[in-house]
């Protein structure tokens, strides 16, 4: 029994120093293993990858690369879509991916720590090819909105380095795995990061209507209408 127990222990110690330490740890393997770029992991994994996704905007009569992506993260339904435009200028749904793990719950983020993943509309600030998480993409949290709502209620330290990443486990970001991190990735760095939208709803606002709210937060209403109608074009007939 005490042998077990000092097994639980060493694998939760490792597993939180592996994601709390990785500023302590990450440099020292960088340093051994070398840097990469997105150009690196491009021609490393793309060829593989988008033999993989083409067939995707085939079917859905896009063009590829497509010239824009909207990403929509469902909150309650643990998903992420992923569409564009097709040759007609109509939006399509290309993929799907489940998200592997969850933190926080239904609701905006408000400050560090909270373990929320942000609600809201937002960009992809960069790709991180050197991700401890496989590959990730930056969200632009907070926004402008977000910043705005935060000196209303006299709110600081809103936290940020929000991801979509690769791996199956969380701390108030988006993880989809390492297989479809990398097909996310090499669409990213395809279309291009300028040309990117992300949508992250606390549930999908198209199909399902707005629940009672939390009466502490009075923008709410607000961010929430951004969010649904931005949802309006991206439905499947």
């Amino acid at each position: 029994m005490k042998i077990r127990i000092m097994i639980y222990v060493v694998i939760i110690a490792a597993s939180i120093l592996f994601y709390f330490g990785r500023s302590i740890w990450k440099p020292y393997a960088l340093k051994l293993h070398g840097y990469k770029t997105t150009e690196d992991i491009y021609q490393s994994i793309g060829q593989k990858i988008e033999t993989a996704i083409k067939p995707k905007f085939i079917t859905a009569n896009a063009p590829y690369p497509p010239n824009h992506l909207t990403i929509i993260a469902l909150k309650q339904e643990r998903l992420l879509e992923i569409w564009t435009h097709n040759k007609n200028n109509t939006p399509v749904l290309i993929d799907t991916y489940k998200f592997t793990a969850f933190s926080g719950t239904i609701g905006p983020k408000l400050q560090a720590g909270d373990l929320q993943i942000p609600e809201g509309l937002y960009k992809i600030e960069y790709l991180n090819p050197n991700s401890s998480l496989h590959l990730s993409m930056k969200i632009s949290y907070p926004n402008q909105f977000d910043k705005k709502m935060a000196r209303f209620d006299n709110r600081t330290n809103l936290g940020g380095d929000i991801f979509i990443h690769g791996k199956f486990f969380t701390i108030g970001c988006i993880p989809i795995g390492d297989r479809n991190i990398e097909k996310l990735f090499i669409l990213a760095y395809r279309v291009g990061i300028k040309n990117i939208d992300v949508i992250i709803a606390p549930y999908d606002m198209r199909i399902k209507k707005e629940p009672v709210q939390n009466s502490n937060i009075v923008w709410l209403h607000d961010k929430y209408m951004r969010i649904k109608n931005a949802l309006q074009k991206y439905t499947i007939n």
